[in-house]
């Protein structure tokens, strides 16, 4: 199964490229705005995993 992180990541790039593709400036629009969402949710996965590791690490060496 895809991780959480991974997910939006791939959604976040995909919706960037249909940014690209996109032949009304609405559904341009459209899609960067989902593109944003997905790299938000990402790096949100991105610092609570960090945080997660980081506080499993010092329970783990006090």
């Amino acid at each position: 199964m895809e991780s959480n992180e991974r997910y939006y990541r791939r959604r976040a790039v995909e919706e960037r490229m249909a940014a690209q593709r996109a032949m009304t400036e609405t559904a341009r629009a459209w899609h960067a705005k989902l593109a944003a969402e997905f790299a938000a949710r990402c790096i949100d996965c991105t610092a609570t995993a960090t945080a997660t590791a980081t506080a499993t690490g010092s329970a783990l060496s006090a």
